[in-house]
């Protein structure tokens, strides 16, 4: 690896960890600047997402070899766990390598005393290797540190779902998931977008949630006509689902109460072939444009977008006006730590009960807005029962003109009628069972 290379990759992780940025947003910034060489851009992706996904475990090894109490700049401590995730998880490049540049990055950062203890560390760590975690005696300490998972996530989890499935959970955030892209319709069938990547040397494959779906194992989609032109967009096989389980026709009015950026919005345009009017509101106004934007990009021009606060939209429409109703409500995130695992750092117990109450209100103020036989989709992107299933109890006591859809369990794709998270209020969908984000969504009718 290059000198320059590590320091930017340094300077990135810092600015992460200190601004509470998003990483995917940080690495795209970064690579869209074309400072760092193509050929360098996979490395660096790697190593940012890897100490990031793996920062308590990094600093369980660190803490081996440097006392946990000795005060250390964030830049070093940042230095030295991007250089011991690369030892221990990565062969692209030699020990001594990994060791001659990060001193080199500490020398000019700091003074001789820095440098000697980064020295010092890393060679220790050539020479001993790491310490292992099987001497943790408590299950849920031990996963916490092996998958670099908050402890008292952790112990939700295990409450949960438990130990077994909570393990898988956790290692499967830490795994690459594929990335995956959805045809718009009205301008290009499936078939037709995959012989086109396939021309291309892309490897693809259909996705058994959406008919628009399509898995890209292999290949770059962002730098194809297909997805500039607006041919295909970026979106998690999950939340294609929202769509398809919407089931929305062409002619219908339909209300997507949280609705930025709006990948799913947009699906559900073309669901409707173009016809109709989608109302789709965001907080936030420079939020409203994302919507507008992806919009224009696939030609559908049936969604008014606006700002608006989805508690509030009962004031805003009048009773029983939409025949179809999605809120994909505003949540922890906590189904896509693998594409943002900063989130698992950033996230705190007192979040999760704000947030189930939030959503409990968007659900009250969406409910009256629905027809009589109408559909409602609750989804959310967390794994967390609380924001789930409960609310979806909770709303249910308050609204006996509400049950969950009777047909929305046999409607589901045939594959995911067997799925280990299939409750009662819906589908759980966990991030090792399908290679996906960790999704919730149900369907909600209002009775005649």
């Amino acid at each position: 690896m290059k000198y320059q290379l590590r320091n930017t990759i340094l300077d990135l992780l810092i600015r992460i960890e200190k601004d509470s940025g998003f990483s995917h947003l940080v690495i795209d910034n970064e690579l869209k600047s074309k400072r760092i060489a193509p050929k360098d851009e996979g490395l660096l992706t790697e190593v940012v997402y890897g100490t990031i996904q793996r920062k308590m475990t990094l600093d369980y090894f660190l803490n081996h070899f440097v006392n946990a109490n000795k005060k250390m700049d964030q830049w070093v401590r940042m230095l030295l766990r991007m250089s011991i995730y690369q030892m221990i998880y990565l062969d692209k490049v030699p020990d001594h390598a990994i060791i001659h540049e990060a001193v080199e990055i500490a020398k000019q950062r700091g003074h001789k005393g820095v440098s000697s203890l980064v020295n010092g560390v890393l060679r220790n760590v050539q020479r001993n290797g790491v310490p292992e975690t099987a001497s943790i005696k408590n299950d849920a300490t031990r996963l916490s540190i092996e998958t670099s998972h908050p402890k008292w996530l952790v112990e939700r989890w295990v409450s949960t779902y438990g130990l077994q499935t909570a393990k898988a959970m956790c290692e499967a955030n830490l795994t690459k998931k594929h990335s995956s892209i959805r045809v718009q319709p009205l301008k290009i069938t499936r078939e037709k977008a995959m012989q086109v990547l396939r021309e291309q040397g892309f490897e693809v494959r259909k996705s058994i949630f959406s008919p628009q779906g399509i898995i890209v194992d292999k290949g770059n989609i962002l730098n194809t006509m297909l997805f500039k032109e607006g041919y295909v967009t970026i979106q998690d096989q999950s939340s294609m689902l929202v769509a398809e389980m919407l089931d929305p026709q062409p002619g219908m009015h339909v209300l997507d109460g949280c609705s930025a950026p709006g990948g799913k919005v947009t699906h559900i345009a073309e669901k409707m072939e173009n016809e109709g009017v989608i109302h789709a509101y965001d907080l936030h106004k420079k939020k409203v444009k994302l919507i507008d934007d992806k919009a224009a990009l696939l030609h559908l021009s049936i969604i008014d977008a606006k700002p608006g606060d989805a508690r509030k939209l009962e004031d805003m429409h009048e009773r029983e006006s939409f025949d179809r109703i999605l809120i994909d409500a505003p949540c922890s995130g906590l189904g896509v730590i693998r594409g943002k695992p900063e989130i698992k750092y950033d996230k705190r117990e007192e979040d999760i009960h704000r947030l189930s109450e939030i959503q409990t209100e968007i659900l009250e103020s969406a409910a009256p807005l629905l027809k009589k036989d109408g559909l409602l989709i609750y989804s959310t992107c967390t794994v967390d029962a609380e924001e789930n299933e409960n609310v979806i109890k909770q709303f249910l006591l308050n609204n006996t003109g509400f049950q969950i859809d009777p047909s929305f369990f046999e409607t589901l794709p045939s594959e995911l009628k067997e799925s280990p998270g299939i409750t009662e209020q819906g589908l759980q969908l966990f991030p090792q069972t399908f290679q996906t984000d960790g999704f919730f969504l149900t369907r909600l009718k209002k009775m005649g």
